[in-house]
């Protein structure tokens, strides 16, 4: 299932762009940030060559819990698993859904730390009732709830992160991610652009994605919350799709062709989801080239994590000391392979593949609405 943010915009002034072909449509010109640059008093890590020379479409932009957390800071749900299972709780007994004595036992599986993956499904089924109907159920009630005006709790550093997930985006780079969440989409609207959100139950659209015909497709690999009938907790859930060859080979394809890049993914790789997509079926790992953007706080552990990813084929980066670290360090990873595109000539699609992707004709750049 595919769903499109539509997200009024507010136009702002943009730096003079060089002269182009009057009957070309112009494309979006990544201008440094109008807003006050990150951490410009503070030592900066170098970026490693061998991630800083990729062009972006030969990048897959992994988008874990550490990027919505530093986006929403004050969003419990966007913070861990067992956050959103507790939120989900929540939203179910203020609307008054579960008896007194199944919430304490929900409530009693989440501090024992019992499997969340059975948790979070069993509480599920009690929010929905036995229908095919997703609208009957109260399980969107509570999403709704516990994802509820995303826009207005979005901070300042998490949208410099999402600027340079963007800007990469739109130079050519795919997107998925582990989050049930909506941010990048969200912000992507306020700059002019249409994201697409795509779950694994849309199987015609998520091949399409594969094979690099919509780009500017966001796939959530555990669903997203505006559909709900989406979401899959158990990789039991995921059998159809995985019974797909086509759709299965052409997304392991890209975890042997193309470089990914993880953003605030701490375990994704031992998520038995995105393992069954990627890892499992995929030979000589260690032969690919993948990168891992993490916070270097324990020496000891970051050694650790970055030997056991050696063999997985990805390549474990410290941005910094602190998760604050991570919007300035990956912005100017951003800029130099965008600036690199650039002066290269390639990058992103041609402006008719763009006019057309995804089924629609993207929404007109900031740029284009101040010089037309």
């Amino acid at each position: 299932m595919a769903t499109v943010v539509a997200v009024k915009t507010e136009k702002r002034p943009v730096p003079d762009c060089q002269d182009v072909d009057s009957n070309a449509k112009k494309p979006r010109i990544w201008a440094p940030s109008l807003e006050p640059s990150l951490n410009l008093c503070l030592p900066q890590r170098k970026l490693l060559p061998s991630l800083k020379t990729k062009r972006a479409p030969e990048l897959v932009l992994v988008i874990g819990t550490g990027v919505s957390s530093a986006v929403a800071p004050q969003v419990p749900a966007l913070r861990s698993w067992k956050g959103l299972i507790q939120a989900l709780l929540d939203a179910a007994n203020d609307f008054d859904l579960l008896e007194e004595e199944e919430s304490r036992r929900f409530q009693k599986s989440l501090q024992e730390d019992k499997n969340l993956v059975h948790v979070a499904h069993d509480l599920i089924q009690k929010l929905s009732p036995r229908t095919g109907n997703v609208r009957s159920t109260f399980f969107k009630d509570c999403l709704y709830e516990v994802f509820d005006d995303l826009e207005c709790k979005m901070e300042h550093a998490g949208k410099h992160l999402l600027r340079s997930v963007l800007q990469l985006m739109e130079s050519g780079a795919l997107v998925l991610t582990t989050n049930f969440d909506n941010l990048l989409e969200i912000y992507a609207a306020h700059q002019g652009t249409k994201l697409e959100s795509l779950d694994l139950t849309d199987e015609k659209k998520v091949l399409e994605w594969a094979q690099e015909k919509r780009r500017l497709s966001v796939l959530h690999i555990h669903g997203v919350y505006t559909n709900p009938s989406g979401i899959v907790l158990h990789p039991a859930g995921y059998q159809n799709v995985l019974r797909n060859t086509e759709v299965m080979r052409e997304i392991q394809k890209l975890y042997e062709t193309k470089s990914f890049v993880f953003l605030g993914c701490g375990r994704t790789v031992d998520d038995t989801t995105f393992q069954a997509l990627f890892l499992e079926a995929v030979k000589h790992k260690s032969d690919l080239e993948h990168f891992m953007l993490v916070r270097r706080e324990d020496v000891g552990e970051f050694k650790k994590l970055r030997d056991n990813m050696l063999d997985k084929g990805i390549k474990v980066i410290s941005y910094g000391n602190e998760y604050a670290d991570l919007p300035e360090y990956f912005e100017r990873l951003a800029n130099e392979i965008c600036t690199r595109d650039s002066v290269n000539g390639c990058g992103s699609p041609s402006h008719n593949e763009e006019e057309t992707q995804n089924g629609f004709n993207t929404q007109k750049s900031l740029l284009q609405e101040y010089h037309s």
